[in-house]
């Protein structure tokens, strides 16, 4: 929220002395958090001239300029000689000047130049130049404007461009602080100083509560959560409107301070209103609506034009306005095409209008249209300023555009009663350990609005309208400490309690990631949001939730890898061509039944039903995902260079089983998404619980990356589950082991990790390690053959084995290996 210094200077008094830097430290003492400033680009001298004659100089570039003589006061120098390109302005007119030494927007100085043959002593702005508006086909004429001034008086203040604006962020729970009034008030809470509520000036200079005779009705048949779409709307109408009358320009100078440009007066008026009170209010063309008015939701089929030209299919849940003929304007968020205001338009009918936060944020994403209108609606808009808000724009037009206030309107719905809190007295004191006395508390209560009820042991506070956030003794407590001071609170370290730390599961999760992280692989952390692409891409069901954060991620995350192929491609733009990184985080299994349509809003408890229905959300489980991208090993002298590969993602996830005291079986195995022949299952006993391999070419250039993409993701819940980590402990064995090799010829199809557990099965006890070491097809051997060799380890705990020991256990193995698949001795 962008806040100009003129305009909250009349709400609450600011020390003339001070800075935006100062109101920044205070609205940041009140919990605000400071962002920018904004404005002060400016500089003089530019002042008020009059144009006394001109000479019309045609150019050579096709192009006429003026050489006008300009007075700009005694003080300024007198009569200037100026040129300009802009042929708008006559004789007579009073004009802005930019004196040599000014600084205009863009740090663009102004200086005495030689152009077209003749010293240009100065500059005549246009609105563009000032940063008033974007007109740049002619010069400001304050006189066609309106805008009164001496020549020679000082221009930015009688524009307002001296002003400037601090910009503050603005919480989602404090949407009252969208406004100059919110602001107003707060401030007024930090200084002490008095605060002059705009409302109450509205109501009071042009009071128009007893209009009526329009037909008005709220037709809300389809609540959302049990909150009605629309509890108040006022109507009001003001006659004989001149459309074509400028936007003053201090308007327009607040306006573009307060991070919005002018289109036109009837608009920014309504724009004003907003920014003052907090308050969204919209302007229909009286003579294009047709009958009444009536606030409904969308039927089936409905669709509307909005004012940015879009036609739009809208939803049964949408909240409109309509009159006899349909819908003219999606409530809380845009109004439509058909009833805008134009230059033709002289009767005015004013809209102000109390919508459900929830309602009006669904509609606005999903149309995706995020107005200032609806950022205001969805933080919640005080309800009982709406009728000040219609009297205000009401105000302005009769003011600015010439209109009458006319008798017709009406008004539908009234103001909800706020919800007493009880807090015991002292409560604040207990809750936040400050010392703050029961005057400071009531205080700081009074200053934000509410009402306090004193009575001998707790006290009756009534929150004020605008602050629905209020709900409980613990939400007074926290404003209290926001208002005296949050310095006040002791800073004390809570004593941790005895045996207290990680749990099992906490420290083996830390203790794969280091492991992977200490092998050269950097962590990652993504969002669990997936578009459908992402969720489907390993086969599995997806989970869609019913309100996502992003309309283009609705879905949860099936798997890790496929997220994470994003940050890779990511990174890859930016330079960084050799990637290994990795990421344990929750993956979402789809379950039958899961998932509820009825939950409460957040004020009330949820039924024992509906909480037993949450009991069907979708399996969590932990994943361990890696992806390998680029060379592992770069070009060297004497080297060349070794991309990752297959071979690479098994030894990631071998590593993570190690490091939890497991050991993974890996058999050839098939995936959708990977490359066939170079796809593992990794099984864990006969479970398997995961997958490595090579991405499918398509699927590597679907994600933009190169080929040869090595990933591998596991089941870390279950690896967890299994670990033996702390448990088992391996003693150094006092006697040397005995070491053989195995040569196999055994058929193609037969899958080396299975010749490799046949041997193993085989060996017995004695066997204490045993690698696959070559892999041979070629001559010497049948047709559809291969020979495995591997590398074996024995060792016996008591005693030192001999050769004929070892030899008998390896034969063993190999009998096995015979019998499963076939195998024999290669000779």
């Amino acid at each position: 929220m962008r806040i100009p210094l003129s305009w909250l200077a009349e709400h609450v008094e600011l020390p003339k002395e001070e800075t935006a830097a100062w109101l920044h430290e205070q609205l940041v003492r009140v919990g605000f958090e400071e962002e920018a400033v904004h404005g002060g680009e400016l500089r003089g001298p530019i002042v008020v001239g009059r144009v006394l004659e001109f000479v019309e100089e045609p150019q050579k570039n096709g192009k006429t300029i003026r050489y006008a003589q300009v007075d700009v006061g005694e003080a300024n120098g007198g009569v200037r000689g100026i040129v300009c390109g802009a042929l708008n302005f006559v004789a007579g007119d009073r004009v802005v000047v930019s004196l040599p030494g000014a600084m205009l927007p863009g740090d663009f100085e102004i200086s005495a130049r030689k152009t077209y043959g003749h010293v240009s002593d100065g500059m005549i702005a246009s609105e563009r130049e000032l940063g008033l508006g974007d007109d740049h086909d002619g010069i400001m004429r304050l006189d066609e404007l309106g805008i009164p001034g001496e020549v020679g008086a000082d221009a930015l203040s009688l524009l307002g461009l001296d002003d400037q604006a601090v910009e503050i962020n603005v919480t989602p729970d404090r949407g009252y602080a969208l406004s100059i009034r919110g602001v107003a008030r707060e401030l007024a809470s930090a200084t002490g100083q008095a605060f002059r509520d705009p409302a109450d000036t509205a109501r009071a200079a042009l009071d128009v509560r007893d209009a009526s005779g329009f037909s008005l009705s709220i037709d809300d048949d389809a609540p959302i959560r049990g909150s009605v779409g629309c509890s108040r709307f006022i109507v009001r109408v003001v006659r004989g409107i001149d459309q074509s009358r400028e936007t003053p320009a201090w308007m327009v100078s607040r306006l573009r301070l307060a991070g919005m440009r002018s289109v036109s007066l009837g608009v920014d008026i309504t724009n004003y209103v907003m920014l003052e009170l907090g308050q969204p209010t919209h302007g229909y063309d009286f003579a294009k609506i047709r009958g009444g008015i009536a606030v409904r939701r969308a039927r089936a089929g409905e669709r509307i034009t909005t004012l940015d030209g879009v036609d739009r299919a809208l939803h049964v849940e949408d909240l409109l306005i309509t009159d006899d003929r349909g819908a003219i304007g999606i409530a809380g968020v845009m109004g439509g095409a058909e009833t805008e205001m134009d230059a033709s338009t002289t009767d005015v009918l004013i809209e102000a209008a109390t919508f459900d936060a929830v309602s009006i944020g669904r509609s606005s994403r999903r149309h995706k249209l995020i107005s200032e209108a609806s950022k205001r609606y969805e933080r919640g808009v005080d309800p009982a300023v709406a009728d000040a808000a219609a009297a205000r724009v009401a105000q302005l037009l009769v003011e600015l555009a010439g209109g009458t206030l006319d008798t017709f309107g009406a008004e539908v719905g009234g103001v909800p009663e706020m919800r007493p809190i009880t807090i015991p007295v002292g409560f604040w004191r207990t809750l936040m350990g400050a010392d703050y006395t029961d005057d400071e508390a009531r205080d700081a209560l009074v200053s934000i609005g509410a009402t306090v009820d004193e009575g001998a042991d707790a006290w009756m506070v009534t929150p004020p309208t605008w602050r629905p956030d209020l709900v409980d003794r613990e939400g007074l407590v926290e404003e209290i400490a926001r208002i005296v001071g949050f310095d006040r609170i002791p800073s004390v370290l809570p004593v941790a309690p005895p045996g207290r730390g990680y749990t099992r599961a906490q420290s083996l999760r830390r203790r794969v990631a280091d492991a992977l992280a200490s092998n050269g692989l950097t962590e990652l952390l993504v969002a669990p949001f997936a578009t459908e692409r992402q969720a489907r891409m390993t086969g599995a069901e997806p989970v869609r939730l019913e309100n996502p954060l992003d309309g283009e991620r609705p879905f949860m995350r099936t798997a890790l890898v496929p997220s994470m192929l994003d940050t890779a491609h990511r990174n890859l733009g930016r330079g960084l061509t050799d990637l290994a990184l990795f990421e344990l985080g929750r993956v979402f299994v789809a379950v039958d039944g899961q998932g509820t349509d009825d939950l409460p809003g957040a004020a009330e408890r949820p039924s024992d039903a509906v909480l037993e229905d949450l009991d069907r959300l979708p399996a969590q489980p932990d994943h361990a995902a890696v992806v390998l991208v680029g060379e592992r090993v770069r070009k060297q002298p004497g080297r060349a260079a070794e991309r990752f590969g297959l071979a690479d993602a098994i030894e990631a996830a071998e590593r993570i089983a190690r490091t939890l005291g497991l050991e993974l079986d890996v058999r050839q195995g098939e995936r959708q998404w990977l490359h066939p022949g170079r796809t593992a299952e990794l099984l864990l006993g006969s479970a398997v619980v995961g997958v490595a391999g090579e991405l499918l070419p398509s699927v590597a250039a679907d994600a933009d990356l190169p080929r040869g993409v090595a990933v591998a993701e596991l089941d870390l819940s279950a690896l967890l589950a299994a670990a033996r980590v702390g448990l088992d402990t391996q003693v150094i064995a006092p006697v040397p082991a005995a070491t053989q090799d195995l040569s196999v010829v055994v058929p193609l199809e037969a899958p080396a990790g299975d010749v490799l557990r046949a041997v193993r099965d085989g060996a017995g006890a004695l066997l204490e390690h045993i690698a696959l070491v070559d892999d041979y097809r070629g001559a010497g051997l049948g047709e559809g053959e291969k020979s495995l060799t591997f590398a074996l380890r024995f060792r016996a705990a008591d005693r030192t084995l001999t050769a004929g020991e070892a030899s008998e256990a390896k034969l063993a193995g190999l009998a096995v290996a015979a019998d499963r698949h076939g195998a024999r001795l290669r000779e």
